[in-house]
């Protein structure tokens, strides 16, 4: 009799949301999303390497709600989200958009589909034309994919500013005559305007003042519950991810390590890395003492990750099979996903197991071949 296959890593994440795309609630289904980056040599700019910016991540956002995606910088938050948008090649994986497989679409489907998703960058200096009027820049695209007759365009345009907190007057004023928040609001009409379904907001908080998030943060709730709007919130502040987000996904080095709603992540996280960065959220408490989980050791270079989980070299709760092995992305508690081995089933343990130890035999021929 043939000994069972033992199911690979990747197979437990691409089975993890099946036919999650069929269910209409689900807007933006991401199932296995993989994006590297080549390495070329200086001389003959061959490939030598890849940058694993996104190493196989699945998730999925219902309509009308908002998931926050937070992590260190250079874990893959943004590029996550540029794939998603198409707006560059994913490498393996599927990206599906209302029951529709993004990179599926022709050009022209595309171009149909462009107006339902939008970005709000993360600096609003740079991502504004300083050479055009403001009522220009939120009505160009407007104007492109016809969403209004010409006759309606100029009030169309009135309302949306006026609904994003800003006045009629403005229009014909340029970027460089507002402040950060203000052009961080002219950045959300710009996106309003096309009437998407779907925003994908971009650390669009984290280059203004903390008064100022405050603002933005209320006028994207009120802009979602008037509009119904779908939003993926990128974030590296767990303050503002709580508060705005209805599931949250945390990100270590391209992987997503830990999803789930947001109650449940910030009332009982899971994952080693997740509590260390719930740890160091500061308590407003002078005599309150905070326990602090310190990760040792730097962040391993994304060119070059460790075997195994990669998160192993700098977590506590490290075992030996940490070392050999990438931990599947399982249901832990219900609508509770995790990557960690140590909530494997024992069937997956006695699997694993056997995975390690003929890992270790072929490590052992290695090094007794080199000497």
């Amino acid at each position: 009799m043939a000994e069972k296959t033992i199911q690979t890593h990747d197979a437990y994440s691409a089975d993890l949301f099946k036919d999650a795309e069929k269910n209409p609630e689900n807007l933006v289904v991401v199932k296995n999303l993989k994006k590297y980056f080549p390495i070329k040599s200086s001389f003959f700019k061959l490939t030598v390497g890849n940058v694993k910016a996104v190493d196989g991540v699945s998730f999925v956002i219902k309509k009308g709600t908002t998931m926050g995606l937070v992590g260190e910088s250079g874990c893959g938050k943004s590029t996550i989200g540029r794939t998603i948008l198409r707006l560059i090649d994913k490498t393996e994986g599927e990206v599906f958009f209302n029951g529709k497989d993004v990179f599926k679409l022709s050009k022209r489907e595309l171009r149909h589909a462009r107006p339902d998703i939008q970005i709000i960058f993360q600096d609003p200096y740079s991502s504004l034309s300083p050479r055009i009027p403001v009522g220009e820049i939120i009505g160009e695209a407007v104007r492109e994919h016809n969403i209004v007759p010409k006759e309606e365009y100029d009030d169309y345009i009135t309302r949306v500013m006026e609904a994003c907190g800003l006045a009629e007057y403005h229009k014909d004023r340029y970027p460089h005559e507002f402040s950060g928040g203000q052009r961080q609001r002219i950045c959300i009409a710009r996106a309003l305007a096309l009437n998407p379904d779907f925003i994908l907001c971009d650390e669009p908080v984290s280059a203004l003042d903390v008064s100022i998030q405050a603002q933005i943060i209320n006028l994207l709730r009120d802009l979602q519950k008037q509009f119904g709007l779908t939003y993926l919130f990128i974030s590296h502040d767990l303050s503002v991810v709580e508060h705005i987000s209805d599931t949250v996904g945390v990100m270590y080095l391209g992987n997503l390590v830990e999803y789930a709603e947001t109650d449940k992540l910030f009332s009982k996280p899971l994952h080693p890395y997740t509590k260390a960065l719930f740890s160091a959220i500061p308590v407003p408490d002078p005599d309150y003492k905070m326990n602090r989980i310190i990760l040792e050791g730097s962040i391993p270079s994304p060119a070059n990750p460790p075997s195994g989980c990669k998160f192993h070299t700098r977590c506590r709760e490290c075992m030996e099979v940490c070392k050999y092995c990438a931990p599947d992305f399982i249901e832990v508690e219900p609508e509770h996903y995790c990557a960690c081995h140590l909530y494997d089933s024992p069937e997956r343990q006695a699997e694993l197991g056997k995975v390690m130890e003929e890992q270790k035999r072929a490590e052992q021929a290695a090094e007794a071949g080199q000497k």
